[in-house]
């Protein structure tokens, strides 16, 4: 992503997910956070730099304090274009001068600060020698749920670019399998995510016959054959919120194991979204689904988590996986994705995107779960 974000947000919904982030910091025992260019800094501002550099930007946010954004100056004409860029202050600093000193006015001496993952470590260490004292935490770690829970205009967004994968679900459904590379249904896909008002395609998976077998085969050279089992998982970015969807089609008339393996996969897919309701743990959706496999002998089976959350990136938290005790909150959206994988032989995956309301779950995604047969 370069620039600012498409979406449709004011500088006052920018302005309310920072004081948000500051208190959650504040909650979270932080001194503040250190947001470096990706996902959270355009949810943050709506400012993504223009392309990936080695010099220093970095959005400061603390408790009680304006936010300021930390920029190199030949990029602050863009900058304060950004849709938040009237809710914070822009500190500028030009080629040549230490702009770790410039960040280190900003923070406290012996602070513990949260800071995005995705932080240069050369930007990381910068900071350290500049502030022996301070102390840093992977801000997935301090704050897993900042971006878990959608407001209304993000669930619309999330809905329209489910609503743009379910579209090309329908038309991929449509072309020749048999006799195709992988790699040709693949660019299909990507074409028609394109088409259907996706400015990034993050995966195209068509895992065919044995291939199906690994979660994330991706696509290859194998040439598809009639009799296959064909996985297929896709999604990206529409107006900066997420898609990802799975179904597994097969080419020509199935045989009665791969009907049946791909009957249970889709009655897993459906306990784990009727187990979506607020105030359950994430692991509990995860037990749901996995608990139809493992009741019909295909636990060894299923080698993954059950889903993972989504939003302005296609993986975040919340993750439906066992051990995770966060609860479902209205306004989540994650996968529920469950899947049976055969070495050597057929997978069968079903994934819809689900959102939590406030009686139980969504889907944003509606196209079929039966077994769509292909040419």
């Amino acid at each position: 992503m370069t620039g600012s974000t498409p979406a449709p947000f004011t500088a006052d919904d920018y302005r309310a997910r920072m004081d948000r982030a500051a208190r959650a910091a504040a909650d979270a025992g932080l001194a503040g956070l250190l947001v470096a260019p990706g996902p959270d800094l355009v949810w943050l501002t709506g400012y993504a730099p223009p392309a990936a550099t080695e010099r220093l930007t970095l959005l400061v946010l603390a408790p009680g304090r304006a936010p300021v954004l930390v920029v190199p100056t030949l990029e602050a004409p863009d900058a304060a274009k950004a849709a938040g860029a009237s809710a914070l202050s822009l500190r500028d600093w030009t080629d040549g001068k230490d702009p770790y000193a410039a960040t280190a006015a900003l923070l406290d001496v012996d602070g513990r600060f949260g800071i995005s993952d995705n932080a240069w470590a050369m930007h990381l260490l910068g900071l350290q020698r500049a502030l022996p004292g301070t102390t840093y935490a992977s801000l997935t770690d301090a704050l897993p749920m900042l971006r878990a829970v959608k407001d209304e205009a993000e669930l619309k967004l999330m809905a329209a670019a489910g609503a743009a994968a379910d579209a090309t679900f329908e038309e991929i459904r449509k072309v020749p399998f048999a006799g195709r590379r992988e790699s040709e249904v693949g660019a299909d896909l990507a074409d028609l995510l394109r088409r259907f008002g996706h400015s990034q395609v993050d995966f195209t998976i068509v895992a065919s016959g044995p291939n199906g077998a690994n979660p994330h085969h991706e696509v290859g050279d194998r040439v598809i054959e009639h009799g296959d089992m064909v996985v297929l998982d896709f999604g990206g970015l529409k107006d900066g919120y997420g898609s990802d969807t799975s179904r597994t089609v097969h080419v020509g008339e199935p045989t009665e194991e791969e009907r049946r393996v791909h009957d249970l996969v889709r009655e897993a897919q459906e306990a784990g979204f009727r187990a979506v309701r607020p105030g359950v743990a994430c692991q509990e959706v995860d037990r749901a689904a996995r608990a139809v496999i493992e009741d019909a002998g295909y636990g060894e089976y299923f080698i993954h988590r059950t889903g993972h959350g989504i939003g302005v990136t296609t993986h975040e938290p919340p993750y439906m996986i066992e051990g995770e005790l966060q609860p479902l909150v209205p306004g989540m959206c994650f996968s529920v994705e469950p899947g049976v994988y055969l070495p050597d032989r057929f997978g069968v995956r079903i994934e819809d995107i689900v959102t939590v309301t406030e009686h139980g779950g969504r889907r944003l995604n509606d196209t079929d779960r039966e077994m769509v047969i292909v040419d």
